[in-house]
């Protein structure tokens, strides 16, 4: 595909016509490219291109509206200006209604055409750079190379661009906040964000006083089917004022621990209230689900508490990873943020193996609990060295043989250790 190195691609079969567009384009400080043949337009366009399009309808190749849907196709937000001969406002119309910004009729006004151009050019400009930027922060923000991960990158920066109200769904430490964040903060200029959690049907009304208020901003909700029918019928009723007042923009952003549809047939939430909060929809994949990003999150939460301690970075055997990747995660996220911050301050802890003594087991002999101890001490040892007794021995700083004859005293094998 050839470089988009130009602000300005005009497409007419007539040479005279594009000649006399590209002088004036030049004499303006603009770049152009021009095309004779419409079916070789396309080429030259590619998503998030930052430029204008101009357009005549009638050329015998390719009827203009047909090209103008196919480069809708490429990306719906390029800006294209439509050119049509006197008289022909309902086809000028129809390519409006089609995606076209504006449209003008011949013979033209320069002037004008520049002006619309230049318009035109610096809202898409202005509408990339935000995107770019938008990218970088969630990129940033988000951690993961998963698909699932990258096209929840995409519905974040989509939805952060628009003033929608969009539903996160996914299990609880999975991240539902963390996209509720990130799609109030992508916003510009950042609104008021105001956070309810209903867990009684009265709470919902919080939500309803803070916009009849005249609350502007971000509305982030969970537990949204606690709450009262009455309560969600207020709500809409709300929103639907909201959207009438030009001078608020409201969006909520409802999260739920399963999928939102089922609590719709359950009667938990009422259908109208739904089908205008669902204006977009994100699932937030389960830890388990992306196994491909548990050790990127892991060195990510690992350096950031090493940092925020001052500690050096420690090493990371292969073979813990793999024990990491293997765990199902019923916390997610969450849980496995807390096992790479123990693991900074020295703490390897086993995912899945509970090391904390109750009240019960801590009411048991001194020797026991030493004996106890020292036992989930070796096992840590073994699963982090994949069973490789002489690496546990030297982690351990005790003499091999000396470690054999501890694992023989507890029971331990270390073919029970190894990775698989």
């Amino acid at each position: 595909m050839n470089k988009s190195n130009f602000s300005v691609l005009i497409v007419d079969d007539d040479r005279d016509v594009l000649d006399a567009y590209a002088h004036l384009m030049s004499i303006s400080g603009l770049s152009s490219k021009c095309i004779e043949d419409p079916t070789l337009a396309l080429a030259h366009l590619r998503t998030d291109w930052a430029g204008v399009v101009l357009l005549d309808m009638y050329m015998p190749q390719m009827h203009g509206l047909e090209l103008l849907s196919k480069i809708k196709q490429i990306d719906a937000g390029i800006p294209v200006i439509v050119i049509t001969g006197h008289g022909d406002i309902p086809m000028a119309v129809d390519a409006v209604k089609q995606g076209a910004c504006e449209f003008v009729e011949k013979p033209i006004s320069p002037p004008a055409l520049l002006t619309q151009v230049k318009q035109y050019l610096d809202l898409r400009r202005a509408y990339i750079e935000q995107k770019q930027n938008i990218n970088q922060q969630i990129n940033n923000c988000l951690i993961g190379n998963s698909a699932q991960i990258e096209q929840i990158r995409q519905h974040i920066a989509q939805f952060a661009m628009l003033n929608s109200h969009v539903v996160v769904w996914g299990e609880q430490g999975s991240g539902r906040h963390s996209a509720a964040q990130l799609i109030h903060d992508m916003k510009s200029p950042a609104p008021e964000l105001f956070e309810l959690q209903v867990e009684l049907g009265e709470e919902l009304e919080q939500a309803v006083v803070r916009l009849e208020q005249g609350f502007n901003g971000t509305l982030v909700i969970s537990g949204l089917e606690h709450g009262s029918d009455s309560a969600q019928r207020q709500l809409v009723q709300q929103l639907l004022l909201a959207e009438r007042e030009q001078s608020r923009a409201v969006s909520v952003i409802s999260l739920f621990d399963s999928d939102p549809e089922a609590y719709v047939a359950r009667q938990q939430i009422i259908p109208e209230l739904y089908y205008l909060i669902n204006q977009g929809c994100i699932k937030v994949p389960a830890l388990r689900q992306r196994p491909d990003d548990i050790a990127l999150l892991f060195h990510y939460f690992l350096k950031r508490s090493c940092r925020k301690l001052g500690k050096n970075l420690p090493k990371v055997d292969s073979s813990y990873l793999a024990i990491l990747r293997a765990h199902t995660w019923p916390g997610n996220i969450r849980e496995l943020r807390n096992v790479a911050e123990l693991y900074a301050i020295g703490i390897v802890k086993l995912t899945g193996k509970e090391r904390m003594y109750s009240h019960e087991a801590m009411s048991s002999p001194l020797d026991e609990t030493v004996e106890d101890f020292e036992k989930q001490l070796i096992e840590d040892a073994l699963y982090l060295h994949a069973g490789k007794v002489s690496e546990a021995a030297s982690y351990l700083q005790v003499p091999r043989k000396k470690l054999y004859l501890r694992m023989k005293k507890h029971g331990l094998e270390k073919e029970d250790f190894k990775s698989r």
